[in-house]
């Protein structure tokens, strides 16, 4: 305020209309924007999911992807070629394959530790949860009850090896 004249000053009326502009950027970026709404505060990003036809637990996995905001492509076979393609090794094989960002994510891998992986962009492959296990996106139907198995996530480096990128414990729901 300007003392004299008890008016807004031109760099206070300024600085409200800047912060008038950012608001809609400052409510998407903030906790409780991406705790209410993560899908709907992050851009969309695709995914391109290559899997064994008619696989029940990979239809899942891909609608849980779209659930948290995800565009999905999915193509029933090719995921061995894919995988091959996208240099993820057998160890850490699953049962479908995705390119999401340049990244190759092999498995039920949790949407959260996809955009994580985005958002960090480390120098690797991608990431894996190697096998199926019960309790992880696609693998967490009704048809499993409440079971839950512990599972790593994995970083897939591009010398050829891994490490554990988020680890979920086991137990029930």
């Amino acid at each position: 305020m300007n003392p004299r004249t008890n008016h807004p000053t031109r760099r206070a009326l300024l600085a409200g209309a800047a912060l008038l502009a950012a608001a809609p950027v400052l409510r998407a970026a903030s906790p409780a924007a991406t705790s209410a709404g993560e899908a709907a505060a992050s851009p969309v990003v695709f995914a391109e999911v290559w899997k064994d036809p008619g696989c029940g637990c990979c239809d899942d996995w891909a609608k849980h992807l779209e659930a948290s905001g995800f565009k999905v492509k999915v193509h029933d076979g090719g995921h061995s070629a894919a995988r091959v393609k996208l240099g993820v090794a057998d160890a850490y094989a699953s049962c479908h394959v995705a390119l999401i960002g340049g990244y190759a994510i092999e498995g039920h891998v949790p949407a959260r530790e996809i955009r994580r992986l985005l958002q960090e962009k480390p120098q690797a492959i991608g990431l894996s949860v190697p096998g199926m296990p019960v309790g992880s996106p696609g693998m967490d139907g009704p048809v499993y009850g409440e079971r839950r198995d512990a599972y790593k996530v994995m970083l897939l480096t591009r010398d050829g090896k891994a490490r554990v990128y988020q680890a979920y414990s086991g137990g029930k729901a």
